[in-house]
């Protein structure tokens, strides 16, 4: 069974072809001999012209291969009869994106990690089934696409947008406990596991959540297709992006200047002539991702591609590792080595040269431009040291990635109230050593990782209109976000640094 997409690329299937219409062998496809991602098997699917994979290439992996390895991070699920209920269930589902849109997108990150191009990916710190509304997606597209804007008009580059949306439902933690009051709970682990509500019952890991969370994305990704191709995210309506709040704030009207320069600029093209009716004015490419940090959810959403006989994890376009589960033998490493998404890795400052070169070789041994994003989350003061050995052992081994600053993660500290928070001085200050260590490694500085909202939250401190008291809209399940105002502040100032 395939479906093509009108580009004609985004074709996927949901059996192996010639496999029984059997829900059990959907679940557990078996083991193929598979080439590596983006390659074609070199057995059970016809291989394409020109694409067969050396015999280095070939390996063994399927969908449940990291079963085998050692998994960090997962929830005590209390009953694994009904897990795997759930996740049966899923792998019966729909794809969420497509094969061909995954590909789009490894090609514009190519772009990234070739200098010409500059990625932004922002979004939720982790997506909320309390907070699902229409409105609340609309709006935080709407500081992305602000955003987005602000640093194409400013840097001259394309801006690759991509989403920590639709998806991103799972935290990880550093205990599996924590103690409220006079009790010890399993920790919040996000959305798609347990309720933030300290009850027993409430933090108990319930698989039924892996579902909502499906469901959930399913209908955010819809609303986001509607918004980017469907005329919200045309050049023309830039004023209209503008939230009121915003429009009233200093950044506000520096981007209602910007706006103001772009529908000129547009008036200027239509009098010369000049095609702006073209749909590259009027609709955007706007991809999702999130980190995989749930195996069986993501393995219950793996699918092989029609076009090319390789496996995609479909439940979002990119796909990152993160400081705590990159470990280069254990299960996130080998799951994610076999399906062909782009993929991200976060890099915290006590990464080591000699096992980030080991974790790209074995997520990219073919050196695929596009394939590989490496999120630096140092923390402001620790940059200028750890970063620069990262970037010259990546190069020296040849591996062709973008790289991407995280200001947010290693910059959290805990307030007088005892509010989790950041400081929007500490992120800019980190993304400028970022740019700094990039250039004198001679390294493009090709993106900016963030965790924002559309709502105006008081949940970071600082920005042009400082926020001091966190306590008036902290409503985060996680982590601080930025709120609209100091999202176009930070755009505002990677366009400066981008420029210079």
């Amino acid at each position: 069974m395939a479906d093509v997409d009108r580009s004609g690329q985004m074709s996927y299937v949901h059996r192996i072809e010639g496999a029984p219409e059997d829900p059990d062998a959907l679940a557990d496809p078996g083991t193929l001999r598979l080439g590596l991602p983006g390659r074609p098997p070199a057995t059970g699917v016809p291989a394409r012209r020109g694409h067969s994979p050396t015999l280095e290439a070939v390996r063994e992996w399927t969908p449940r291969s990291w079963r085998e390895r050692p998994a960090d991070q997962q929830p005590d699920w209390p009953d694994e009869a009904i897990l795997e209920q759930a996740l049966k269930h899923l792998s019966t589902l729909p794809p969420l994106v497509f094969a061909g849109e995954a590909r789009q997108l490894t090609s514009s990150l190519a772009e990234v990690a070739e200098g010409r191009a500059f990625m932004l990916q922002a979004g939720d710190c982790a997506e909320s089934f309390d907070d699902f509304t229409a409105d609340a997606i609309r709006d935080k597209l709407k500081v992305i696409l602000q955003m987005a804007v602000v640093l194409t008009y400013g840097s001259g580059v394309p801006v690759v947008k991509v989403g920590r949306i639709a998806g991103q439902f799972a935290k990880p933690r550093s205990s599996p406990t924590e103690r409220i009051g006079d009790e010890d709970f399993p920790s919040f682990r996000g959305h798609s596991v347990n309720d933030l509500m300290a009850t027993a019952s409430a933090r108990a890991a319930n698989p039924e959540r892996l579902l909502a969370a499906y469901h959930q994305s399913a209908s955010t990704l819809n609303l986001l297709r509607a918004f980017a191709k469907g005329g919200f995210a045309d050049l023309r309506q830039v004023h209209t992006w503008n939230q009121e709040f915003v429009a009233t704030s200093a950044e506000g009207r520096r981007y209602e200047a910007i706006a103001s320069e772009i529908e000129r600029a547009l008036r200027f093209m239509k009098a010369c002539g000049i095609d702006v009716e073209t749909a590259a004015l009027h609709q955007v490419d706007f991809y999702t991702s999130h980190e995989a940090l749930l195996l069986g959810y993501e393995e219950a959403l793996t699918r092989q591609d029609s076009l090319t006989g390789a496996w995609y994890d479909c439940s979002a376009h990119m796909l990152w590792v993160g400081e705590r589960t990159r470990a280069v033998d254990r299960a996130h490493v080998e799951f994610l080595s076999g399906v062909g998404n782009p993929l991200g890795m976060k890099l915290g400052p006590a990464a080591v040269p000699d096992d980030v070169v080991a974790v790209c070789d074995r997520l990219d041994p073919q050196h695929t431009p596009g394939r590989l994003t490496l999120i630096s989350r140092m923390g402001s003061a620790r940059v200028t040291d750890a970063l620069p050995p990262l970037i010259r052992a990546v190069r020296d081994s040849g591996h062709p990635v973008a790289w991407v600053c995280d200001p947010m993660h290693g910059n959290t500290f805990t307030s007088p109230s005892g509010r989790k928070t950041r400081h929007l001085d500490d992120v800019l200050s980190e993304i400028e050593t970022f740019f700094s260590v990039c250039r004198s490694e001679g390294a493009w500085p090709g993106g900016v990782h963030v965790e924002l909202t559309g709502d105006n939250v008081t949940e970071c401190l600082g920005g042009s209109e400082e926020i001091l008291d966190l306590d008036v809209r902290y409503t985060t399940t996680c982590d601080p976000r930025l709120n609209a105002r100091q999202s176009i502040d930070l755009a505002f100032r990677v366009a400066e640094l981008l420029r210079a």
